[in-house]
């Protein structure tokens, strides 16, 4: 039986989903709108309980300054969500750019988190494409 993925795109204000059971299909979820830490970790949570969720990959800007920080705040923040399956991180660079490209024209551009889970949609691709003897 193949892995079910949770891709996470980790923001301050919106949490980006997107979830795989599939090598090649990855779909965009609802994002999650972030009010503080603990209510988007238990909406996480949720998520992560409702689809059965094996595997977690976690966008982040990898080589940045900021590295080092968003690794330690995205540790803590699944810390908070004590997910006991495997995580992975997979480099985000440029993956909100490229999600809106893909819905440019299509919609007006609202803060509703689908740009969000688009990009989460994109980091879970990546690591697939990077990974796709283990997936």
């Amino acid at each position: 039986m193949a892995n079910k993925y949770l891709a996470i795109d980790l923001g301050l204000k919106r949490i980006g989903l997107a979830y795989s059971a599939h090598k090649t299909i990855v779909t965009p979820l609802p994002a999650i709108i972030r009010k503080n830490r603990n209510q988007a970790s238990d909406e996480v949570k949720k998520v992560i309980q409702e689809w059965e969720i094996d595997t977690i990959v976690v966008g982040i800007p990898l080589g940045g300054s900021s590295e080092d920080e968003m690794k330690r705040r995205i540790a803590h923040f699944m810390n908070l969500v004590a997910f006991d399956g495997e995580v992975f991180y997979q480099d985000e660079a440029g993956s909100s750019l490229e999600a809106q490209n893909m819905i440019k024209g299509e919609m007006k551009y609202v803060r509703d988190g689908r740009i969000d889970s688009i990009s989460a949609m994109i980091i879970l691709q990546r690591y697939m494409l990077c990974n796709k003897n283990d997936v």
